[in-house]
């Protein structure tokens, strides 16, 4: 797809033809959203949630429908589509259908969309033993659509809950399961997330952990012994193999990677949960890539919690759809911030807003030595409401003014570390952004409430536009 492709075209195929043009899009009016019910002692399927988010509806911030999965604890996490920009020279090719991989039980389901987007329904479910017999793939977390209209998951381990990075490859019309994208054998050691950016041949690959370290809980001697990932891995786009892997100083638990949204660039970032550091990876002269540290979120010294020291804990990050600004969240701290990433090796902190977190005044935890803060940020009330949790999945509006949030991670660490969560559900907030000079405003009259869903409170997570957003959409 060329970048000068006319948008106005009669016979354009999904999404738009470029980050810029789709920053002129239409404002969202419903959000898509998996709510999970797995570790919170309710019996019941995860479900998707739609949200109305227009505020001239009489619906707004009200949960409009919900799809529940014919099966119990799948804890659906994120989700992807069946075809996105990457298919915009493609007439043929629609966005109709939202495709959710279960972080557990490994189903992938494929939901309608397309026919009512108020109303989703079930369109096909692709059952883990599928995945297991072609693929030797299980633990699905990302979704990405692919030119050629396959769809693509990343994975985090095999069956048994070993580690393998590797991917599944969907139809991206019958979904059914087509093999593994990778050579045979040639899995990465840990998997997440991935990106790729065709003009430069290359695909980056993120590690969590295994599946079997991370899957009750977190627990530092997991850390000690070396079983949470710390590096990237570089794919060959065209050869499907790893041709390189950087290994990250002060980047540990490497999770959402990001190529800056301009299909020419050959730089990106990662976000490294543990270490609490933004890592900026780009290609050098002689074709290969490198990782450097642009941003470090000091740990501060507590009591009252499971460690001496707390770290941020940056669990997603977003790039505007103009690369011009950075955003990402603390988990644990509780803040959400915005960069200026125009020179993308000095980000500059524009914007910072604490909702939640684990240092709130009145809560277990003392801070002792804090290098950001004079004194512990007061808990989070909205619509008369106590935000439980911190800052979580984030997704920014096309014009980039509006930044939505949710609070929970993944349903046994939530349990662990926001045990409020699971009593009290987790929520949806919004945050308007200023994108002339930078800054961050809560909006104190936007507030969903997965508290008060009809079957108990439940988990919401990753946040979906149904025309595509700036982290499903890659432009080629």
């Amino acid at each position: 797809m060329a970048q000068s492709m006319p948008t106005k075209c009669g016979n354009c195929g999904p999404g738009y033809s470029t980050p810029l043009e789709a920053m002129k899009g239409p404002r969202e009016e419903i959000v898509y959203l998996p709510c999970i019910y797995r570790n919170t002692g309710i019996e019941a399927p995860d479900y998707l949630a739609t949200v109305d988010v227009d505020p001239k509806s009489p619906q707004y911030c009200q949960v409009i429908h919900r799809l529940p999965m014919p099966n119990l604890k799948d804890e659906l996490h994120h989700s992807g589509w069946n075809t996105c920009s990457s298919c915009f020279g493609d007439s043929t090719k629609s966005r109709t259908k939202l495709v959710l991989p279960s972080l557990i039980s490994s189903r992938i389901y494929v939901v309608d969309v397309g026919s009512e987007p108020r109303a989703p329904k079930l369109h096909k479910v692709i059952e883990p033993k599928d995945i297991h017999a072609k693929c030797e793939l299980a633990f699905l977390h990302t979704t990405h659509c692919l030119a050629s209209g396959e769809v693509m998951i990343s994975s985090l381990g095999d069956v048994k809950g070993n580690g393998k990075g590797g991917f599944v490859l969907l139809d991206g019309e019958t979904f059914e399961v087509k093999g593994t994208w990778e050579r045979p054998g040639g899995a990465a050691p840990l998997g997440y997330d991935f990106w790729y950016q065709p003009r430069h041949n290359v695909m980056i690959s993120t590690e969590w952990a295994a599946p079997n370290v991370l899957r009750d809980g977190f627990n530092p001697a997991d850390v000690e012994a070396g079983l949470y990932g710390s590096h990237l891995h570089v794919w060959d786009w065209q050869r499907h193999e790893i041709v390189q892997t950087l290994s990250m100083k002060d980047g540990l638990i490497p999770l959402e990677i990001r190529f800056l949204h301009n299909p020419d660039a050959a730089q990106g970032f990662v976000g490294c949960a543990l270490s609490a550091t933004i890592q900026r990876f780009y290609k050098n002269e002689g074709g290969t890539w490198s990782v450097e540290k642009v941003i470090q979120v000091p740990p501060k010294k507590v009591k009252g919690w499971l460690l001496p020291e707390m770290p941020g804990l940056i669990t997603d990050i977003l790039l505007s759809l103009d690369d011009r600004f950075l955003y990402f969240s603390n988990w644990l701290h509780g803040d959400l911030r915005q960069y200026d990433i125009s020179d993308p090796q000095r980000p500059r902190l524009t914007g910072q807003l604490f909702l939640g977190g684990s240092i709130v005044k009145g809560g277990p935890v003392q801070v002792l030595e804090d290098q950001e803060l004079k004194s512990q940020p007061e808990p989070l009330v909205v619509k008369g409401k106590r935000v439980p949790g911190g800052p979580q999945m984030i997704q920014l509006s096309l014009d980039g003014k509006r930044l939505y949030v949710t609070t929970s991670l993944y349903s046994a660490w939530d349990k662990q570390f926001y045990p409020d969560l699971i009593r009290e559900g987790s929520v949806m907030l919004q945050v308007d952004v200023d994108t002339v000079k930078g800054g961050l405003k809560l909006n104190p009259n936007f507030l969903v409430d997965f508290g008060k869903e009809p079957l108990g409170p439940a988990l919401a997570h990753e946040l979906r536009y149904p025309g595509g957003d700036c982290s499903s959409d890659i432009w080629i």
